[in-house]
């Protein structure tokens, strides 16, 4: 059904090298999950891990098994029939978002624990300006999750094809069919002129606010550590 409506005119080569795409995806998944799993059971039974580590490493081990269901529970919507549809097959933009979200989460999980143990916690004076810094921070990394989750509902509905001028869409600013749907809820997440748009959004205030939190972290006196960290960020904000 898929091949009939959607690339019908695909060789077989070309078939190939989609398979070899999502197979390779798929072991590398499964062997990420022996990595975790593997040593974990290994450091476990030697009686290396302290208690609260043990907690650390059972979320760890079952994120990456959540990730896996996710996973498929992602491919499979993109081959249900749908007979009174008559879009194109593609997965659900919804569980392509959580698929990803679920590999964020894993990943910063894996990042921190990882630092948590190999670098030392600075110990620093609890300043006004120091809080305020560490909430600033925490709010901008929900912010740039939540612009990388948008970008997974662009991926999702190809909202990427619809306009591709910028700063612009198109001739206007604002979009003329940004709440072509009703409700108007429905727009935000179904729509793609409206996911596109949000996106472009989300992203200049996350660029937005991770320079801010660097230009507020100069007025602080930070360890070098710290200070890298900050610098990188916005280094990597900018590149992206």
């Amino acid at each position: 059904t898929v091949f009939n409506s959607l690339n019908h005119d695909m060789t077989l080569t070309e078939f190939k090298f989609i398979w070899y795409m999502e197979y390779s995806h798929r072991m590398w998944g499964r062997v990420v999950g022996l990595a975790y799993i593997l040593p974990a059971a290994y450091f476990w039974r030697k009686g290396w891990l302290s208690r609260p580590m043990k907690g650390y490493v059972l979320a760890l081990c079952g994120l990456v098994c959540f990730q896996g269901l996710l996973g498929w529970y992602m491919v499979k919507s993109g081959l249900e029939e749908k007979p009174d549809s008559y879009d194109i097959p593609r997965v659900s933009q919804y569980r392509l978002a959580a698929h990803l979200g679920s590999a964020l989460v894993l990943y910063s999980a894996s990042l921190w624990t990882g630092l948590s143990l190999l670098l030392p916690r600075h110990k620093l004076p609890e300043t006004h300006q120091l809080i305020r810094l560490r909430q600033y921070a925490h709010g901008t990394t929900a912010l740039i999750f939540l612009t990388a989750l948008s970008g997974a509902f662009v991926a999702g509905l190809d909202a990427g094809l619809v306009y591709n001028s910028f700063p612009k869409m198109g001739e206007h600013w604002i979009p003329d069919d940004l709440l072509a749907f009703s409700p108007i809820l429905k727009n935000i997440f179904e729509n793609p002129t409206t996911v596109q748009f949000d996106h472009r959004i989300l992203g200049i205030t996350s660029v937005t606010a991770v320079t801010a939190l660097y230009l507020f972290s100069r007025k602080i006196p930070l360890p070098r550590r710290a200070r890298m960290a900050v610098t990188s960020l916005l280094a990597v904000a900018c590149m992206q």
